[in-house]
């Protein structure tokens, strides 16, 4: 009866993992940019709204690709289930097929990631999608949006450059409004020469509203973005704002398909002021010498205070022992936080607000002054190897930027003190959750598919889309922490490795991180490289769809060997 009982759950578990495994790969392939999910009204299963939305998904793709704007809306259902949906394919978008498939994914991860929500919105790079119970068709209310900046910063002209995006995002939008074509898809892109000695030798942009707005509301629309562009994007080397109704984009790449339709010049350099008469001229001379003066004499104290500064500064950071990594990696900028500000927010490390502990430290809760929740890692003293660690996460997590990883706040390195602080995770790591008899009930289906597909992405972005490729090394579940709707994020970089240039592999005599997870070629011979994470993540995988440890990462009793499991 047992055997039995236990060769049913096995069976169980491969036909979960053949029919979950492929549905994550095509939920990974969507990339949301960004979705909104408004939890406030639901529907239920087989309801007449869930039915109405049936039919929409069916027929909306079809009507979208088939438009020579790449637009379309929709009403189906008698009220209170009916269903209104706007989708817009972006302007560069010639393949009809390419749009078709594009609102199509939108509208079944639309479900996915806002499982049961009648209002709900998804973005992609190609396309988005809008469904609500409320008409929102009539409205060209664009204030809902997402704003998305680039996380590097230009290094020169930075005035310059944030004034030439201005008016090459201004052009742009005028031609995207002003088209005066019939078959108009209120779309523009534009490139603009830029400064080829600052290698910044052209900056691009795009901007789209959707065809059914007069030109003068596209227009308006753009211009209540463009004009928040100094206050989100200042120096940033690109940016994006997401909205229903209009939105654009500038990189320093051309991020549509295609040749610009716009071609600006580059900025003109500033003139040099001509001068006239003999007294006037002996007038401008005596107020350029005494500015000159006034500018020197402050130029001065300004370089001597940021001497000071650098000084104390570089003392900080070269208390942390040499690194290969540390001195290949590109510069970093880190928030420098005061020690009496984080023992106020932890109240003095109090035991109370202690999250955990692990090899090299433990992590407190706290808050800082405006309110902000904290994790704060704090580095026990005479620990070299954690010393390592800790550098290793200050060089990467502080270059890497993305909704599934970890967010490095600031770090502080006083009086002896090493303390690194993260944003708080509301519910912890993924293993005091997944393996927990009580918890691990409230991890239906669904939210499980959605941990396993943001850590897709997040391994995906360190692997192949970030500036830097990383291998992680020690993927587990309690390096996955969960945000409050459940939205995992990987962390804790410390055993880490940069990938050089187009290298993707490497050769270690030091074998770190977590037995269970960790790749045989890795364990065997020290050969890792990006496989190893996947490996690790296949595990991890197994370890979410069974509710069991895999034997030998953890000493426990309720572990299992997962590899062996067979239906």
């Amino acid at each position: 009866m047992v055997i039995t009982m236990i060769s049913h759950k096995l069976s169980c578990y491969a036909s979960i993992i053949v029919v979950v495994v492929p549905f994550l790969a095509r939920l990974a392939a969507s990339d949301v940019l960004w979705q909104e999910c408004d939890s406030s009204q639901n529907y239920t299963a087989n309801s007449p709204f869930q039915s109405n939305l049936k039919q929409l998904s069916t027929t909306l793709p079809t009507e979208a690709s088939s438009s020579a704007t790449l637009f379309a809306t929709a009403a189906v259902g008698a009220i209170p289930d009916t269903v209104y949906a706007l989708t817009l394919c972006r302007g560069d978008t010639n393949n009809a097929s390419a749009c078709n498939v594009c609102v199509s994914n939108a509208f079944r991860d639309a479900q996915q990631v806002c499982a049961y929500n009648m209002d709900v919105a998804v973005y992609y790079d190609p396309c988005y999608l809008r469904f609500s119970n409320q008409n929102f068709l009539t409205s060209i209310d664009n204030t809902k949006r997402h704003i998305m900046p680039n996380g590097e910063n230009v290094t020169a002209l930075a005035a310059t450059f944030d004034a030439a995006v201005g008016v090459l995002l201004a052009a742009v939008a005028d031609y995207a409004a002003l088209n005066d074509s019939s078959s108009s898809r209120y779309y523009g892109t534009g490139v603009e020469d830029f400064d080829d000695e600052n290698d910044v030798p052209r900056i691009y942009a795009l901007a789209q509203c959707t065809p059914d707005m007069a030109p003068a509301d596209c227009r308006r629309c753009l211009e209540g973005i463009v004009k928040v562009m100094p206050k989100h994007f200042s120096r940033r080397q690109g940016g994006r704002i997401l909205g229903l109704r209009c939105n654009y984009r500038f990189e320093l790449y051309p991020p549509f398909s295609g040749a610009p339709l716009l071609h600006l010049p580059a900025p003109a350099s500033g003139e040099t002021p001509t001068t006239d008469g003999g007294g006037r001229r002996n007038k401008s001379t005596i107020i350029l010498i005494a500015a000159l003066v006034v500018v020197s004499s402050a130029l001065a104290f300004t370089l001597v205070c940021f001497g000071v500064w650098s000084s104390r500064r570089h003392q900080r950071l070269s208390s942390l022992p040499y690194s290969r990594n540390w001195e290949s990696a590109p510069s970093i900028n880190l928030s420098f936080l005061g020690l009496s500000t984080l023992e106020i927010a932890t109240e003095n490390f109090a035991e109370r607000n202690k999250l955990g502990e692990g090899g090299f430290g433990a992590v407190y809760k706290g808050a800082l002054p405006d309110g902000q929740e904290i994790a704060v890692k704090r580095l026990s003293q005479g620990s070299a190897q954690g010393i390592g660690e800790l550098k290793t996460e200050l060089i990467l997590v502080a270059k890497l930027q993305h909704k599934n990883l970890v967010r490095l706040i600031g770090v502080c390195l006083e009086e002896h003190e090493k303390l690194v602080i993260y944003e708080y995770m509301p519910n912890r790591s993924l293993d005091t959750i997944l393996f927990d008899p009580e918890k691990s009930k409230d991890l239906d289906w669904g939210k499980r598919l959605k941990i396993i597909n943001g850590i897709a992405r997040g391994l995906q972005y360190v692997h192949e889309d970030s500036q830097l490729k990383i291998i992680h090394r020690d993927l587990k579940a309690s390096n996955v922490l969960l945000d409050s709707d459940l939205n995992p994020k990987i962390s804790d970089f410390g055993l880490a490795r940069l990938c050089q240039g187009d290298q993707s592999k490497d050769v270690t005599n030091r074998v770190v991180g977590t037995f269970g997870y960790m790749a045989p070629e890795y364990v065997v011979r020290g050969h890792y490289s990006t496989k190893s994470d996947v490996f690790s993540f296949g595990i991890l995988i197994l370890e979410i769809i069974t509710g069991r440890r895999n034997c030998g990462s953890y000493n426990s009793e309720q572990s299992v060997d997962l590899l062996t499991l067979k239906p």
